[in-house]
């Protein structure tokens, strides 16, 4: 349920909705990160659930921020655009109930499409995913035409793996090992008629900073959310958060 911060709620009728699978490497978490940080978004509300690990944390764009939750949206109006940033994973057996109420706040809040930022194990892709880039991309039935702008992009579909390879390769499905509620939401928004866009990364744990500017430069180069600069880089803006992303460093008292 969403839970505004002001005392009126705020339309997000023919806004594009950005939000992160906990995935492999929290890429999409940290390119949504950069999103909110660069785009200076404020907070407009948090989406309450129970499905979620409960946390709190300091803000995490500013030292001026109020403390954080589990479950916040950010708002830009002048790009109509709407960002979920999820901070913690989903409590087991609460995956199917947590997807129903993210479907249902997406088609009452009139999102005019839906773009899910994920990840996957690279160790566990198919021959065919090892052929090209990285990024892969899926999309349901509601939002089938934007496929050839995707393409023309250079962009893959993520292909369908067989399920018992070399002895029945005609039965092919979906298969996005490490990547949270990707393939669950992503099949409920099928079957809902819900605009959906995943764009995902094959990846590996570790430092997935590299990760995340990557898949953002490339959602830019879609959603044109940010103008680049004369020399062809995107311009995005580190959180002040991420100074403590592996720790605060080796105590001098060590040595």
């Amino acid at each position: 349920m969403f839970v505004s911060a002001e005392d009126s709620t705020p339309s997000f009728k023919g806004f594009t909705l950005i939000l992160p699978a906990v995935s492999v490497g929290n890429v999409g978490q940290l390119a949504v990160d950069l999103i909110i940080s660069t785009l200076n978004m404020p907070k407009v509300g948090h989406f309450h659930t129970d499905c979620l690990i409960p946390m709190v944390g300091n803000g995490p764009y500013s030292s001026l921020e109020q403390l954080s939750t589990n479950a916040e949206v950010y708002s830009h109006s002048d790009l109509k655009l709407a960002v979920l940033q999820i901070r913690s994973p989903v409590l087991q057996n609460k995956g199917k109930l947590f997807r129903k109420l993210l479907v249902s706040w997406i088609k009452s809040s009139g999102f005019s499409r839906t773009v899910l930022l994920s990840s996957s194990h690279a160790y566990q892709r198919d021959d065919q995913q090892l052929k090209g880039p990285a990024l892969r991309y899926l999309l349901s039935p509601a939002l089938q035409d934007v496929g050839d702008t995707l393409r023309e992009l250079g962009w893959a579909e993520l292909e369908k793996v067989s399920l018992f390879p070399g002895i029945n390769d005609s039965d092919k499905r979906h298969y996005i090992p490490g990547g949270g509620v990707t393939k669950g939401l992503y099949a409920d928004c099928c079957a809902e008629s819900v605009p959906l866009a995943v764009v995902l990364l094959f990846c590996s744990e570790g430092d997935n900073v590299p990760d995340a500017f990557t898949l953002t430069n490339h959602l830019n180069d879609w959603l044109h959310l940010l103008e680049k600069s004369p020399q062809g880089a995107t311009p995005w803006k580190v959180p002040s958060s991420w100074r403590l992303l592996f720790g605060s460093g080796i105590p001098p008292l060590l040595f």
